[in-house]
Order: C-alpha cells, then structure tokens, then sequence
C-alpha cells in the first residue's frame, strides 16, 4: 500500500473504533473528563465532527485549488455544541460525514504529485497534502488515545497501587 491507503485505512476505521469504545456507555464514561478546561467523550465527538465539516477536505481542496495563493480559514478547536446531544447520535454523524469525506477523497485520484503541493496555513506557515493528511489522521489517533486516558483515569483511586504499573494513570 502507499502513503494515502496507509492514511485511509485508519481513517476509515476511526469511527468503528469509537463506536465500540463509546456506544451505550453510561454517562458515567462518555461524560467524564480530566477536570477544568478538559474533554469528555461527547466533546471529542463534537471536535471530529466539526473537524469532517470544515477543515480536512476544506483544507485539502484549498491545497488543490489555489495552493499558497489563498490561505486556509482558521480553525475553531471548540466549537459550540448543541445540546442534549445523545453519544449515539454524535457517533452517526461522525461515521456519516467521515464516509463521505472518504469517498469525496477518493474520487480525487490523488497521485504522488497532488500529495506535493502547497497550501497555506494561517499559522504554520507552508504545509503540503502529505502532511495535512499525515495530520488528519495522526489527529484521529490523538483523540482515540485521549479518550482511552479520559476513560482510564477515571479508576485512578479504585486501581489502588496497581497504578504504579499502568502508564496511562501518571
């Protein structure tokens, strides 16, 4: 496989992941976080859900279209949610808009040329396709971690001194 399978192939699974991790928890889980100014679950599921709507394939259409000349709009990283959104239907969502990125991707016929080129982001500067898919998808891990931690630390007091053999509780 090439670098954009390698990329698609965990990003097409990313929902699964988080579908069986979260569905049907109690809110117990998908609600706790690491105190102040943290995430829970429900938040991660916002994040990637506004992350499908206006930055990857935004941004990856924008490298294609007009390269360096037009800069990437700014990203919100906490977007307001709605509330009494249900963990259920965040993971729908998400699953939906992640297939069709996926699709609309595909469809692109990316080559190793397109993976090249430029774009422009407001903050970092120059960056290529390669690296803002690299990022997409390192992006997608980053978050399946923290809400593996998230969920972990939530036993820190009941583990007792096992804790001293469970990294993810430091």
């Amino acid at each position: 496989m090439g670098f954009l399978e390698d990329c698609v192939a965990v990003l097409e699974r990313t929902p699964l992941a988080l579908d069986g991790m979260l569905r049907g928890l109690p809110e117990v889980w998908t609600e706790a976080d690491e105190g102040p100014e943290t995430w829970n679950a429900r938040v991660v599921l916002g994040h990637l859900i506004h992350g499908e709507r206006t930055d990857w394939m935004a941004r990856l259409e924008i490298i294609l279209a007009h390269g360096k000349a037009r800069p990437f709009d700014p990203f919100v990283r906490e977007p307001a949610m709605e509330p009494g959104r249900t963990v259920a239907s965040l993971l729908d969502e998400f699953a939906g808009l992640r297939r069709e990125n996926l699709r609309r991707l595909g469809e692109l016929g990316l080559g190793p040329a397109q993976l090249e080129l430029e774009g422009m982001h407001p903050a970092l500067g120059v960056v290529t396709a390669r690296q803002l898919l690299a990022t997409w998808t390192a992006h997608d891990l980053a978050h399946i971690l923290q809400v593996s931690r998230v969920m972990a630390k939530r036993l820190r007091a009941d583990v007792g001194p096992w804790a001293e053999y469970l990294s993810v509780m430091r």
